[in-house]
């Protein structure tokens, strides 16, 4: 939403306030590397060389530090061994086409000493028998958690209930985690019902903040949580961090988004349409224009 240019400010504040809160991770950016992603006036989060990282935190505390980084968009030689940088967790990023990719780097690593999570992205387009065979693979890796990952904010908490099950049967001995975005809504409904079912790392954003519509709100997760965790620095930082920023980017539930959800697919059109100086509360034109080649509108894959 704002390609990655945060100051190092704002994330050293942010780090501090969910150490604060008693969160266990935070995710700090991605560490892609620039050769592959070939993207101009993208901001340091994207990348989090350590220097960069160790600026933003210059004395690691309780809360761990997670980077992502996407299947063909990194080297994995250039992230250092565990004892060389503060970050804990590197989550692998991948469709379900590139499995055999992401388990070959989660592999190297966990050799290099980190805490690996795998995110399976754009789920709710795979089929059942397909997702069970790419699981099974999955099985024997060094990977530590796997990731539902709602990429395009479609599904429903019945959906994710099943899919929970399906997971934690595929993968006996690993952790399951959920990623939820909220197009229709329903990230916060989403996350506790997986959490009900047996996920163990549940996904937040503070104050929502994210692409498109955003994700499950810190905030909400932390109140369904009482009293594990504290609320108090969650609600400094929306004050004083977060209300100035959703003033200069815009995030959360909007019409455009929810229809791309509703149809299962990637938010991009809605977001070119939001970025429109006169067109873009022409929701009935979207919905229109983003149907008018389907057999019928909102085919949801359920």
């Amino acid at each position: 939403m704002n390609q990655w240019n945060f100051g190092v400010e704002f994330v050293s504040r942010l780090y501090e306030t969910l150490n604060q809160a008693r969160v266990e991770y935070m995710e700090i950016g991605y560490r892609n590397s620039p050769e592959l992603v070939g993207e101009v006036g993208i901001g340091p989060w994207r990348f989090c060389e350590e220097k960069v990282i160790r600026k933003a935190v210059p004395v690691k505390k309780s809360t761990k530090l997670s980077v992502m980084v996407d299947i063909g968009k990194f080297y994995v030689n250039e992230i250092p061994p565990k004892d060389e940088s503060i970050v804990d967790l590197v989550r692998v990023a991948c469709y379900s086409s590139q499995i055999e990719e992401a388990i070959g780097a989660i592999n190297d690593l966990h050799v290099k000493g980190y805490e690996t999570a795998l995110n399976i992205m754009a789920i709710s387009r795979v089929n059942e028998t397909e997702l069970r065979q790419q699981l099974y693979k999955v099985r024997s890796s060094k990977v530590d958690i796997v990731y539902i990952v709602d990429s395009f904010g479609s599904l429903y908490m019945d959906d994710i209930n099943r899919l929970t099950k399906i997971y934690k049967r595929s993968l006996p001995g690993k952790q399951i985690g959920i990623h939820a975005h909220n197009n229709l809504q329903l990230a916060f409904a989403n996350t506790i019902t997986a959490n009900q079912a047996g996920c163990r790392f549940m996904d937040s954003t503070v104050y929502g903040m994210g692409r498109a519509a955003g994700n499950c709100p810190t905030e909400l997760l932390i109140g369904y949580l009482y009293p594990k965790y504290n609320i108090k620095p969650i609600l400094k930082a929306i004050e004083e961090l977060f209300i100035p920023l959703r003033e200069l980017e815009e995030w959360g539930y909007l019409i455009p988004y929810a229809l791309s959800g509703q149809l299962n697919e990637h938010p991009r059109t809605a977001i070119e349409l939001r970025n429109q100086t006169e067109a873009k509360d022409n929701y009935l034109e979207f919905y229109e224009q983003t149907t008018k080649d389907k057999d019928r509108p909102l085919q949801v894959a359920r």
